[in-house]
């Protein structure tokens, strides 16, 4: 006979377990002597001994203990941590970018789109940025994670971020293929005109989950490029040339975002390159003279002085604009494909048409003053 059947049937007619129903064991019966027994599988007659009612409880005292076993089970099946959803979305470049719900934890390898996070007000999700992130101030207290084409892989993987977000026209594709195998998502931006920057945005806070605040955001960008296309449909656009670089001699190409910046802005560029960085000789500028040159910098003091410097210089001294000092300078947040754009192109349509804004003629405004660094 089984020790552990033993246990249960001592002083029992049982001769041994047959088969176990929940916690209780259930035995076949057999023919006995001593008149405990009569009968085989038809009368049991249980003989009542101080070494059966031991067996009793013994087996009493096990039923709660496999109870509790069985409790604890189903609580830590109860407890154990949902599964992670996730939904794919396309990104502009036409990736499909699968990204967790929600989404917690970001980190942003571009300024515009650490600058959008913060204009969507869902900066409390940006974990990590590069070392050119500067705008707004808080953002320079974020981790940083290297240079926007040149990211510590390491670093944003210890951030454990649910979403990296890039934009096609700085960061490498390298930078976002090492990041896929790392199994870290990345959703790429690739806006090329204002229109592009506003739905771009308003497309992002959708992706973090957050479609309110791009909503909210894309009505007050729209509302405030209106009012300025309002104010300028009667002026003439100035023939301007966007100055990136002096020496040598840079401006922008017709197919940039800054391109079309200075078009809601009242003026058009006298560039017709379909680079989008093209370098021009001195003697190009001279031929083009353009009525205005455009500087975009965070310190309007020191482009004042570098520009009374070019007046100086051989073949700048050939240009109308410079003789009469014809220059604009603005925020270099028109250098961003941001929210905070906006603010740069009324500033520049401010310089360029200061006729429309006089008091006489003036509206109430949406957007904010431009912050000087």
């Amino acid at each position: 006979m089984p020790q552990f059947a033993k246990l249960l049937a001592r002083g029992s007619c049982a001769s041994c377990p047959t088969k176990l129903a929940g916690h209780f064991c259930f035995a076949a019966v057999a023919k006995e002597t001593q008149n405990c027994c009569q009968g085989v599988g038809a009368t049991l007659k249980i003989c009542v001994t101080s070494a059966l009612l031991r067996s009793v409880v013994f087996a009493a005292m096990l039923c709660p203990i496999f109870g509790v076993a069985q409790l604890c089970a189903n609580q830590n099946v109860g407890s154990a941590p949902a599964k992670e959803s996730f939904r794919t979305v396309q990104d502009e470049t036409g990736r499909s970018v699968r990204v967790p719900v929600p989404v917690r934890r970001v980190v942003s390898l571009a300024p515009s789109l650490t600058e959008s996070l913060y204009a969507l007000g869902m900066d409390d999700l940006l974990v990590g940025d590069t070392s050119y992130c500067d705008y707004p101030p808080a953002a320079m207290q974020k981790h940083k994670v290297g240079g926007a084409t040149n990211p510590s892989l390491e670093e944003i993987a210890a951030l454990r971020p649910d979403l990296v977000l890039v934009t096609k026209s700085l960061n490498r594709l390298e930078t976002v293929q090492q990041l896929d195998r790392l199994g870290i998502a990345a959703y790429a931006t690739d806006p090329h005109t204002i229109d592009e920057i506003r739905s771009s945005v308003h497309r992002l806070a959708e992706v973090l989950g957050n479609p309110a605040a791009g909503e909210a955001l894309d009505a007050n960008l729209l509302q405030q490029e209106d009012l300025l296309r309002k104010k300028l449909q009667n002026s003439a656009p100035k023939r301007v040339l966007f100055v990136v670089w002096t020496d040598p001699l840079i401006s922008i190409g017709k197919h940039t975002f800054i391109a079309d910046a200075l078009a809601h802005a009242g003026a058009t560029s006298v560039v017709e390159s379909s680079r989008d960085w093209p370098q021009l000789s001195l003697e190009e500028m001279v031929r083009l003279q353009p009525e205005f040159l455009v500087f975009a910098s965070g310190h309007s003091e020191a482009v004042s002085r570098d520009v009374e410097a070019l007046a100086k210089r051989p073949g700048w001294d050939a240009l109308e604009a410079v003789k009469r000092r014809k220059f604009a300078v603005i925020s270099d947040a028109v250098n961003r494909p941001a929210p905070r754009l906006f603010s740069a192109i009324d500033e520049l349509a401010r310089q360029l048409h200061p006729e429309v804004f006089n008091e006489k003629n003036e509206v109430s405004r949406v957007s904010a003053p431009v912050e000087k660094n």
